[in-house]
């Protein structure tokens, strides 16, 4: 058991042993500085392509909130960071750089200074100027035309606390004032005042600044890339300030908390899933789409709730995740059941676990993990969804009771709702202080006379307390509470004359599992993920047998968009055509449909009109579903079927010389001729990959469609002979951006060339 963890203790232990900022105590972290506030000026460049970097100068207010003077400070920023100076109230310091290891995510620098002896309790100014490089834009951090951003997770900003420290990162009230040429639109947390914003909330510094614009519908604002002449629906603008205001007057009602700052929603190309002090991110292709995808209002809940539970109510100390990942978690979904229904919220309950279950044999104990873990996200987010369940479940109504009283003086850390639900210690200490173990398993119903019987086991160290229930032929469900002993046998006896079809174990899923697919008795599934129990035949090939795993697994969850995709794509590969009409239709038709199973199914409904003479119909499908943006596969088909279809001849002359000006620069050996047909900071991988190594390059445009009046997508085959390679050749799909001095390449959406 233990092993699982100690690679990750062993690097807990390099970050933060020895520190000033953090020191060990009695084998605990014992913080020496606290955040006060952040006051950061950042200056974009005025050529994205010539400057690659962000200029700061960042005042950080600090407490010393240990018990004695302290005069030894420990920075931690991205290694990427030039620091200029650091001052303290004022006076320069002397500072050194060192580097710190963060296991495979972004490396840090730390900035190590000296400062005027800073008594218990007392704060001082300590201002750090610094140039930030960004060699590649990314969703963390970007400086381009198209859009900059600075989120946490780039490590664009000083602070004493590493972001993966096991109790939380720093979080404290911010200003932030972005300046920069053309007097870019700035958004961030908190209220605006010109190219500033002030937080009162204790949050995280971060800012999106470019071509945006933003509109206040039912007092939540909007903010969308702008669109040229093209107008986003006002509906769909509704639809989003909808979900947001909603989402936050029922956070609100479970914990009692009220959210001080505006309440935003920035649709943004990259980033999206980013929240902070009721600002969140989405990604721009909502915008798209007639209805809302699930990706979509889970990310709006989740990042509410956040606000919430982190901003408004703070959250830290070790296994803070818990809470602010998974009761947020379990808050959306109860959202998204009472909105869009319970067969809606079953499908996200069963992709969570679904989730989990691929990391369940490999992470560590809920109460020492961080971010520095690679399955933080997923293990903190749904089995600590799971556990609120549990606690929901032995709650009743007065489960956010509990919760509220908790977090009464605006604090809320796990230790103290593990003594609020002190009745439940036995379950929080494996749950939360131990990995995963457990594995309930059901047995095939046995009849015999008027009663049922089924053996139930639980391979578990802890008592299970759970729900079995049974279905009996005629549909009518059977419950019985009952509790299996640990690494122990049991069995649960119906008193019914019907035959029982069905019998399943822990049915509300309220106990973290290795495996939830012996849960049920007969077994239908040998996956753990739904999906693949499906996809796994229809990626063979074998669609008869794909269509029947698809249908069993609709038979219980009649609203999972993604698998009834695959039944539908099944059946139209078995050429039956009105069952996969019927199947596509009914994906759209669903509350709560995912992004990707939107576009699969306007993908199958124009191959299917392609196939039944309606040529005009499939062409306008194919084009929503490669403006949607929302699945790389089902995009590539969509341009393949418009190429196979003949494409278009309707290219206009900027679009040609462009193409004609990209193969004379791929083929010129000259980085710098490729580097003056894309926008600063974009597709660099790209372009340091032909740059240098084409020896032949020919793009033949075969359509384009205009996005917005600013972007331009255009499919293409492309033929290509790269150094010491055979003649290649494929299709991609380019995505072009008007600007001040002409078309230039912002994406390559898709390149399939072999």
């Amino acid at each position: 058991m233990i092993s699982r963890n100690v690679s990750s203790l062993v690097l807990f232990l390099f970050i933060f042993g020895g520190f000033a900022s953090v020191t060990l105590g009695q084998g605990r972290i014992a913080l020496t500085w606290e955040v006060v506030r952040y006051d950061i000026t950042a200056t974009l460049p005025d050529d994205f392509r010539a400057n690659r970097d962000l200029d700061v100068a960042a005042t950080i207010t600090l407490k010393n909130v240990r018990s004695s003077a302290f005069s030894r400070l420990t920075l931690r920023i991205s290694d990427q960071a030039q620091v200029d100076s650091v001052t303290a109230n004022g006076t320069a310091t002397d500072f050194s750089n060192s580097p710190e290891t963060t296991a495979g995510a972004r490396p840090l620098q730390r900035i190590v200074t000296s400062l005027p002896s800073v008594a218990p309790g007392q704060t001082i100014n300590v201002a750090v100027k610094y140039k930030l490089a960004v060699t590649e834009n990314d969703g963390l951090a970007a400086l381009s035309s198209a859009g900059s951003q600075f989120l946490p997770f780039s490590f664009w900003y000083p602070t004493p606390t590493s972001w993966f420290y096991t109790g939380g990162a720093d979080f404290a009230p911010i200003r932030i004032t972005v300046n920069g040429t053309g007097s870019p639109n700035v958004f961030s947390s908190g209220s605006a005042s010109g190219n500033s914003y002030e937080l009162g909330l204790s949050g995280q510094p971060f800012f999106v600044a470019g071509p945006y614009e933003s509109s206040t519908v039912g007092g939540v604002e909007i903010v969308y890339p702008r669109r040229g002449s093209v107008q986003v629906p006002a509906g769909r603008l509704a639809r989003l300030a909808e979900i947001a205001s909603k989402a936050n007057a029922f956070v609100s009602s479970r914990l009692g908390t009220q959210l001080s700052a505006p309440l935003r929603i920035i649709c943004i190309k990259r980033g999206s899933g980013f929240a902070d002090s009721g600002t969140v991110l989405v990604d721009d292709s909502v915008l798209v789409r007639e209805k809302p995808d699930t990706s979509a209002v889970q990310t709006i809940v989740e990042g509410i709730a956040k606000s919430h539970l982190g901003n408004v109510i703070s959250v830290n100390g070790d296994g803070y995740g818990v809470i602010r990942e998974g009761l947020s978690r379990f808050i959306s979904n109860e959202f998204i059941e009472q909105e869009f229904g319970e067969e809606a919220a079953d499908v996200e309950r069963l992709r969570q676990r679904a989730s989990y279950a691929t990391i369940s044999g490999r992470d560590a104990p809920l109460n020492i993990v961080s971010p520095v873990d690679g399955y933080f996200f997923t293990a903190t987010a749904n089995k600590g969804s799971i556990i609120f369940s549990y606690l929901a479940s032995r709650s009743g109504d007065g489960f956010y009771s509990v919760i509220r009283d908790a977090a009464s003086d605006k604090h809320l850390s796990l230790t103290e709702l593990r003594s609020a639900f002190s009745g439940e210690k036995e379950y929080l200490d494996y749950t939360l202080d131990r990995v995963t173990q457990m594995n309930l398993m059901a047995g095939l119903p046995v009849k015999a006379n008027s009663r049922t019987r089924s053996a139930l086991r639980n391979m578990g160290e802890v008592d299970a307390r759970v729900e079995v229930v049974a279905t009996t032929a005629s549909g009518k469900k059977l419950r019985i509470p009952v509790t299996i002993k640990a690494r122990d046998f049991g069995e649960v006896s119906f008193d019914t004359a019907e035959e029982i079809v069905r019998v399943e174990v822990d049915a509300g899923k309220v106990y973290p599992q290795t495996d939830f697919t012996d849960d049920v008795a007969p077994r239908v599934m040998d996956e753990p993920d739904p999906l693949l129990f499906v996809k796994r035949e229809f990626d063979r090939q074998k669609y008869s047998e794909a269509e029947a795993n698809a249908s069993a697994v609709l038979a219980q969850f009649p609203a999972f968009h993604d698998v009834r995709v695959l039944l539908a794509r099944s059946q139209l590969a078995l050429g039956k055509i009105t069952e996969a009409r019927t199947n596509f239709e009914r994906v759209l038709a669903l509350a709560l449909p995912s992004s990707q199973s939107i576009a699969w199914a306007e993908l199958g409904l124009g191959e299917i009109a392609a196939k039944t003479g309606q040529a005009s119909n499939a062409l306008a499908r194919f084009r929503d579903v490669i403006a949607s943006d929302a699945d790389y596969g089902a995009s590539l088909g969509a341009v393949r079927d418009i190429i196979a279809a003949g494409g278009s001849s309707a290219v206009s002359d900027e679009v040609r010389s462009f193409f004609a000006a990209f193969d004379r620069a791929v083929v010129s050996n000259s980085k710098a001729q490729v580097d003056e047909i894309i926008v600063g900071g974009e597709v660099t991988r790209f372009a340091s990959s032909v740059a240098g190594q084409a020896q032949q390059w020919t793009t033949t445009t075969r359509f384009v469609q205009e996005v917005d009046g600013i972007d331009i997508l255009v499919g293409t085959n492309v033929q290509l002979k790269l150094l010491n390679r055979e003649v290649e050749s494929g299709v991609a799909l380019f995505r072009l951006s008007r600007t001040a001095s002409g078309l230039k390449l912002t994406a390559v959406d898709i390149f399939e060339v072999s």
